[in-house]
């Protein structure tokens, strides 16, 4: 189990990267809405919009993503849950937590989830 000071490390990384992430939505969706605004003189001009609105609502989607992940590992931090694989029960493991801080899974579980996520 996590000590007190570590849940509650994590649980400031998770906070700063939910707010960078909210703040980085919030300015991409007001570019989008510059963007619909923008009257476009030529086939090359829409042609470039339209890959940049693409590729700004794949990293918009990826974000929101990550931001419900970060969301549920602070609800595990204030239920006394966080750290602990969703799969076996058994601790994460703080270097794993240190390099994805809303790691659900532990090293081993994980390859297991994701290969039945490919499958299903």
């Amino acid at each position: 189990m996590l000590t007190t000071e570590e849940m509650n490390y994590f649980k400031d990384k998770l906070n700063a990267r939910k707010h960078k992430i909210e703040h980085n939505l919030a300015y991409t969706s007001s570019e989008l809405d510059e963007m619909r605004g923008l009257e476009l003189n030529d086939e090359g001009d829409y042609a470039s919009s339209s890959t940049d609105t693409a590729i700004d609502n794949a990293i918009m989607g990826q974000q929101i993503s990550e931001l419900s992940e970060i969301e549920l590992a602070l609800s595990k931090i204030s239920k006394g849950t966080y750290g602990v694989c969703e799969m076996c029960g058994e601790p994460i493991g703080l270097p794993r937590l240190e390099v994805k801080n809303f790691a659900r899974y532990c090293i081993l579980c994980r390859p297991i989830v994701e290969k039945n996520k490919l499958k299903g």
